[in-house]
């Protein structure tokens, strides 16, 4: 068993690195597993299976509906973003669509009880992209170098940003109603802006607890701690003919959750609200990303025994300030300061808009589930993210009026498979 899991979770790193990826609230996924996503990336209170506890609320292990059983997920997400932009200034209309790709994003979580008394400690184990975004405008009238004779017409025509988590996590349950836990972030991450992907690690944590106020009602908080991956050589953002780092910090996190039960109706119903602390972390706040709330509704039916019919809705405010009046003007001037290289205020700002458009706001979540047996069971979910526009306008290089826009809208199908052993 010990060397299946482990293969397993090599093969996901290799097969995860070769698939950009896409995400939600800002760039983060709202959800890891078909069954927390089809509910509306809710699970801090209550997760519902044992990936979306290692990634929700550690805490979680040790009120599973496994327990004190062990379980394994594999699950899958097909991501399928529309991106577009629009420049329009003194010679007109620009516009493109980034390319459109179906990407890949796998992930696997482990749940076991540890020593003697399975009820009191568990352990934990997932793998899983959190983290990803990403143009490709490249081909496109957007990607032209001869702006003004010799100028690019933007910066930020090609980008991929992602990120995997290992979480090795550890529950453990003091009284019957109380459970705390831990999980130990491991990111692995890379970041291509057309100069060739740089690899960096961070490392976090990520404790919280649940507390069962009535064997109806759980309640539930988690903290995420910052975690910063330095980039080197991804850009030559200054234009001094050499290669920058660029320092990126995933955003410290704070999230609580009710989740109630309705056992004559078969139901559950549960609410998440986090804060993403886009602010302050590096990397965002020179780009002028602010806090952003999330809030998350879910519910799951039990019709029969052996079927799951699951509904949310998920909301998180574009985190992207919107510059309107800026002045790119190429003057000495016109600069913005990105840790330390001072950048064009027309170049800083189509980076900004054209490259990271991480803007939807409301997605609306579907899924199903199926026991096909006491130790096996299936689970499919749908996503999709309504059409969201980011709009500025300013100066461009020249001094001549110009609006930079850009679209974002997403679809993603997930399936997951069981076992309980």
């Amino acid at each position: 068993m010990r060397k299946f899991v482990c293969s397993l979770f090599i093969v996901l790193s290799i097969f995860i690195f070769t698939m950009p990826s896409h995400a939600t609230n800002g760039d983060n996924m709202i959800a890891i597993g078909p069954v927390a996503r089809a509910m509306g990336g809710v699970g801090i209170a209550d997760p519902m299976d044992a990936i979306s506890a290692v990634f929700a609320n550690p805490a979680a292990m040790c009120f599973g509906d496994y327990c004190p059983a062990s379980e394994m997920n594999f699950a899958g997400t097909l991501f399928m973003p529309k991106v577009k932009t629009k420049i329009t200034n003194f010679s007109g209309v620009i516009q493109a669509d980034a390319e459109d790709n179906v990407y890949a994003i796998p992930a696997i979580g482990l749940s076991v009880p540890m020593g003697k008394d399975a009820s009191t400690w568990r352990f934990g184990l997932a793998a899983y992209g959190v983290t990803g975004l990403g143009v490709d405008y490249r081909g496109t009238v957007i990607d032209n170098s001869t702006f003004y004779g010799a100028a690019p017409l933007v910066t930020g025509e090609y980008t991929s940003l992602q990120i995997m988590k290992f979480a090795p996590a550890v529950a453990f349950q003091p009284k019957p109603n109380i459970s705390i836990g831990m999980a130990i972030h491991i990111d692995y991450g890379t970041l291509d802006l057309r100069s060739g992907s740089s690899i960096g690690y961070a490392f976090g944590i990520q404790p919280g607890i649940i507390y069962k106020a009535t064997d109806n009602l759980s309640l539930g908080m988690t903290y995420v701690s910052p975690q910063k991956v330095d980039h080197d050589s991804v850009a030559d953002f200054n234009q001094d003919g050499l290669l920058d780092t660029l320092k990126l910090e995933s955003p410290q996190q704070v999230g609580a959750g009710i989740a109630y039960s309705i056992p004559e109706l078969r139901a559950l119903i549960e609410f998440d609200a986090k804060w993403i602390n886009w602010a302050n972390a590096d990397g965002y706040k020179e780009f002028d990303w602010e806090n952003q709330w999330v809030f998350a509704i879910g519910a799951q039916f039990q019709p029969r025994d052996n079927l799951f019919l699951r509904v949310g809705y998920n909301y998180g405010k574009n985190p992207v300030k919107e510059h309107n009046g800026f002045d790119g003007t190429f003057l000495p001037a016109n600069v913005t300061n990105v840790q330390g290289k001072y950048i064009n205020n027309y170049f800083y700002e189509t980076f900004r808009i054209v490259g990271f458009p991480a803007i939807v706001e409301h997605h609306f979540t579907l899924g199903i589930g199926y026991n096909l047996s006491d130790s096996f069971s299936i689970n499919m979910g749908f996503i999709h993210a309504f059409e969201k526009t980011i709009s500025e306008t300013g100066l461009d290089v020249a001094g001549a009026p110009v609006t930079l826009e850009s679209s974002l809208e997403e679809t993603s199908l997930d399936f997951g498979f069981t076992w309980r052993f």
